[in-house]
C-alpha cells in the first residue's frame, strides 16, 4: 500500500529531547492514520547548526522543499507559531491540503464504526 506523504508541523520549542519525543509521537500517529510522515525537526538538527545563519536558512529551504513534495500538511498541537503559519501559507499557495492531526484521526475513527 502506497502511503501519501504528510509533512508534520507543530510548535517546536522547549527542550530538544522533548521536541524530538513530541515529533516522534506526531509521526507515529500520522503513520497509524495511513500516511508516510515527513518531519524535518526529527533529523535536521542532527547535522545542521541552527545558530549558524546559513545553516538555519538551509534548514528552512530543505523543509520547504519537503513540504512541496508532500500530499498533505498535517498541523499538530494546540498552538500556532509564525513558522506554522508560514507552512500553512506555503501549502495554500501550492494547493496542498492543510489539515489537523486531530481532524485526520476523527475522520479515521468515523470510518471504523
Amino acid at each position: 500500500m502506497k502511503r501519501p506523504l504528510a509533512y508534520i508541523t507543530a510548535a517546536w520549542y522547549g527542550d530538544p529531547c522533548e521536541v524530538t519525543e513530541q515529533a516522534a509521537k506526531y509521526c507515529r500517529a500520522a503513520y497509524e492514520a495511513g500516511f508516510s510522515p515527513i518531519c524535518p525537526t526529527l533529523y535536521l538538527p542532527l547535522f545542521l547548526n541552527d545558530a549558524i545563519p546559513e545553516e538555519h536558512k538551509n534548514g528552512i529551504d530543505m523543509g520547504r522543499d519537503l513540504l512541496r513534495r508532500s500530499h498533505v500538511l498535517m498541523v499538530c498541537g494546540s498552538s500556532i507559531t509564525e513558522s506554522m503559519k508560514n507552512d500553512i501559507a506555503v501549502a495554500q499557495r501550492l494547493g496542498i491540503t492543510a489539515t489537523t492531526l486531530e481532524g485526520i484521526l476523527t475522520v479515521k475513527r468515523q470510518g471504523q464504526r
